[in-house]
């Protein structure tokens, strides 16, 4: 057997990939967006997403010809015919935030990761056209972002200056308004939230310590992976829901709908695993 690849490696054909769907999106047309909802009036597929996964998958099927690839509109691929190496799986959301694509708010990206056969996330990178911003890491490498002041390490949340949450909401409204009326117990020790659209920048915006905390129900898999190894190279502490992989079933739709994502400070997470009751006592 071929030996397995390197984090390193591995994050080069990531870079190309994720540089690949970007273009896709820096192209956006607001005439040529195609847009139609999928499972609610809020989760939307356009053009655009299914340009920028088969640009994506181009790439990575061109370095990397046997590795199984994950994408959020065209399914799983894995390849017939025996294979010797190891084999990588590859979690590509070629459009996070596509909402906010289709009315040109700035937050979106094309997100890529990938794992071993063991399911450890060894490479991602988060790519922001709209906002000049590139964000990567690999497994034991750091975290790190490029945007238009140059390359920087990443080392998670800084200096107090009152505490920014990122949450998102769910399509399904009876999730959501679950979600909303867990707010006040889940922003004890949070100054103000924020929710941008996008959890692979909530991720990497906690990486770069511009947010302080991340928390979210009802994530896929292709949302979180490269965010969130990029938050965990930039020392801050990441929960993932413990979900089945893609390559037995996945999840039930009511099991991803609980499961919860976190992302803080080693200091902080006690806020969002264990917030105060909001009961009122007579």
């Amino acid at each position: 057997m071929s030996p397995a690849p390197s984090p390193g490696a591995l994050l080069h054909v990531a870079r190309h990939a994720a540089a690949a769907g970007a273009d896709v999106l820096a192209r956006r047309d607001p005439s040529a967006l195609g847009a139609t909802s999928k499972s609610s009036d809020s989760d939307w597929v356009t053009a655009y997403d299914l340009a920028a996964e088969r640009a994506v998958r181009s790439v990575i099927g061109d370095s990397r010809p046997h590795d199984i690839i994950t994408g959020e509109e065209l399914g799983t691929t894995v390849p017939a015919g025996r294979h010797d190496g190891a084999r990588i799986r590859w979690s590509i959301d070629p459009l996070d935030g596509t909402t906010n694509f289709i009315r040109g708010i700035v937050y979106y990206c094309t997100s890529v990761a990938a794992a071993d056969e063991d399911g450890t996330w060894l490479a991602g990178v988060v790519h922001a056209p709209a906002l000049g911003r590139i964000y990567w890491a690999s497994r034991g490498g750091g975290a790190w972002l490029s945007d238009r002041t140059g390359v920087r390490r990443l080392t998670g949340p800084g200096a107090e200056r009152g505490r920014l949450l990122a949450t998102g909401f769910a399509y399904d409204a009876a999730t959501r308004a679950e979600q909303v009326g867990d707010l006040g117990a889940l922003l004890h020790g949070f100054g103000d939230i924020r929710r941008l659209g996008s959890a692979a920048l909530d991720l990497c915006m906690v990486a770069d310590g511009t947010l302080d905390a991340f928390a979210e129900r009802g994530l896929n898999e292709h949302d979180i992976a490269a965010g969130a190894l990029i938050a965990e190279e930039a020392g801050v502490v990441v929960v993932r829901p413990p979900l089945r992989s893609v390559l037995d079933g996945g999840p039930t739709e009511a099991e991803r709908l609980a499961a919860v994502t976190l992302a803080a400070p080693a200091d902080l997470l006690r806020s969002l695993t264990d917030p105060p009751s909001t009961e009122r006592h007579p």
